[in-house]
């Protein structure tokens, strides 16, 4: 969860599910410990991408930002909706897939209060781990998504994706068009 929460991409969608499944089944772990371990272990992640844009953040990508398609506009951007909507905006977005894992970098450059920022990265990211968990548990109990049926993989995709893209639409997508 550390390193999902900075740039590296290493979904929890692919390391909570299946660890709440093993909880569940084999009582090694508990659904709770995953939670607060994804949490804890989020806002470790979440922290250094906060602290290193806070320090090095907006000259940085201003200077090689273009290399990785970040251009000055959407610097801007980015902090225009961490302004706008701030601690609130960070427990959003630690609900998105892709977000999540850059949030911290317009909080840290418009230096927004650090304690708010651990706060509302702490909840977020144990909320996100509990939905995850009860994926997993529930999923877990599809035997025939277990058994690898197409059909219903595809559904659990679809959903997931669909509620997915209806969240960042209205959280992200929306603002940064200018609606």
């Amino acid at each position: 969860m550390a390193i999902e929460s900075s740039v590296v991409p290493l979904p929890s969608e692919l390391v909570v599910p299946p660890a709440a499944h093993l909880a569940v089944t084999t009582g090694r772990m508990s659904l709770a410990g995953i939670v607060v371990a994804g949490a804890i272990g989020s806002w470790i992640g979440a922290s250094a991408m906060y602290w290193l844009s806070r320090l090095l953040g907006r000259p940085l990508l201003l200077r090689f930002g273009r290399y990785l398609l970040v251009t000055p506009d959407k610097i801007a951007a980015a902090e225009r909706w961490s302004l706008r909507f701030g601690p609130y905006g960070v427990f959003a977005a630690r609900l998105l897939p892709v977000i999540r894992h850059l949030i911290g970098i317009p909080a840290g450059i418009v230096r927004m209060h650090y304690g708010w920022y651990s706060l509302v990265t702490l909840v977020g990211a144990a909320v996100w781990t509990a939905v995850l968990c009860a994926v997993g548990v529930v999923a877990g109990q599809d035997a025939a998504l277990l058994a690898g049926d197409m059909h219903r993989v595809t559904l659990w995709l679809a959903g997931a994706v669909g509620v997915l893209g209806i969240l960042y639409w209205l959280l992200v997508y929306r603002f940064m068009r200018g609606g």
